[in-house]
C-alpha cells in the first residue's frame, strides 16, 4: 500500500477553502438525516460537514486519510454519537467497517482525491456498496467532468513550464472528475439503483486574507502537483501559476472566482 504524505491542516483548509462547508445545503436535503440513521462519513476531512448533521442522527464515523485532520475532526467535533478515524478510504474494502450495517453512506467534496487511482476506483465504490444495509442511500458530492478547469489548466501549464512532460504533469493531478455518465454506469453495474444524479456549474467566489485566496489554494488542493517539482523550485511555481491564473479568474471588483462543477447524487442499496 502507497503511503500518502500528509499536506492538509484543518487551519490551511480554512484560510483557502471554507466555503466548501458551507455550501452544503442541497447534499444534506438529500441525506435526510433521521434520528435512526447509523452514518458512514467518507472523507470527512475536519469534521465540519459531519458537525451539520450529526445531532440529528443515531451515530456517525467519520473516516479520513489525514491524520491532521481527522485530529482536528476529534477535538472540534468529537461527541458521545461521533467517532472520527484515520483511514485511507482508497483501500475501504480492507476495513472491517465494511460489513452491511450502515444505514446511510454520505461523502462531500472528497471523491475527487479517493477515487483518483484507477486501480482502486471501482473498489471503493463496491465497499460503499457493501457497507450499507440493504435499502441504505450513498448521498455524495464531488467534483465532476471540468471542475476547476482554470486552476486545473493553470498548474499543468506550471509543471510543463518548469520542465516535465505533459504526460508527466497529468500524472500529478491529484483528482479524478468523472461525468455524470460515467457515474451512472459504474453505480449501477456494482448494484446500486441510481434514484438521482445531477451536475450543477457553481461559479464559487474565493477566500480573502492571510493564508487564503488563490496562492492558499494552489499551494492546498495543488500540493501533490507541486510536489512533482524539485522542492526549491515549487514556490516559484507556485506563484507562477497564480500569475498565470489572474486575469482569469479576476472581476471587475477585484473577487476571485473559480469554476466549480459539482457532481451530486443518491444511490440506494436494493431491498433483499
Amino acid at each position: 500500500m502507497e503511503e500518502k504524505r500528509d499536506h492538509w491542516s484543518a487551519e490551511a483548509y480554512s484560510a483557502s477553502a471554507s466555503f466548501v462547508p458551507k455550501l452544503t445545503e442541497t447534499v444534506l436535503q438529500y441525506l435526510s438525516p433521521q434520528q435512526h440513521d447509523k452514518v458512514l462519513d467518507v472523507g470527512c476531512g475536519d469534521g465540519k460537514f459531519t458537525s451539520k448533521y450529526v445531532c440529528r442522527v443515531a451515530s456517525v464515523l467519520g473516516i479520513d486519510s489525514s491524520p491532521a485532520m481527522i485530529e482536528a475532526a476529534k477535538r472540534d467535533f468529537g461527541a458521545d454519537q461521533t467517532e472520527f478515524r484515520v483511514v485511507d478510504c482508497r483501500y475501504l474494502d480492507r476495513e472491517d467497517i465494511v460489513n452491511g450495517t450502515w444505514d446511510k453512506v454520505v461523502s462531500n467534496a472528497a471523491l475527487h482525491w479517493i477515487l483518483t487511482d484507477s486501480t482502486t476506483r471501482v473498489s471503493v465504490l463496491k465497499a460503499i456498496f457493501d457497507s450499507l444495509r440493504p435499502g441504505g442511500a450513498f448521498v455524495f458530492e464531488m467534483g465532476g467532468h471540468g471542475n476547476v478547469p482554470e486552476v486545473h489548466t493553470a498548474l499543468l501549464a506550471t509543471l510543463v513550464h518548469h520542465g516535465l512532460s505533459i504526460e508527466g504533469a497529468r500524472e500529478a493531478s491529484p483528482w479524478f472528475f468523472p461525468s455524470e455518465s460515467w457515474m451512472r454506469e459504474t453505480l449501477e453495474s456494482i448494484g446500486f439503483i441510481v434514484e438521482r444524479l445531477e451536475v450543477e456549474y457553481r461559479p464559487t467566489r474565493l477566500t480573502v486574507g492571510a493564508d487564503g485566496g488563490i496562492e492558499g489554494w494552489v499551494k492546498l488542493m495543488g500540493a501533490p502537483m507541486l510536489e512533482a517539482l524539485d522542492p526549491a523550485r515549487r514556490e516559484d511555481a507556485a506563484r507562477w501559476a497564480c500569475a498565470l491564473l489572474e486575469t482569469i479568474i479576476t472581476k471587475e471588483d477585484g473577487s476571485r472566482w473559480l469554476g466549480y462543477v459539482r457532481l451530486r447524487g443518491v444511490a440506494m442499496k436494493p431491498q433483499l
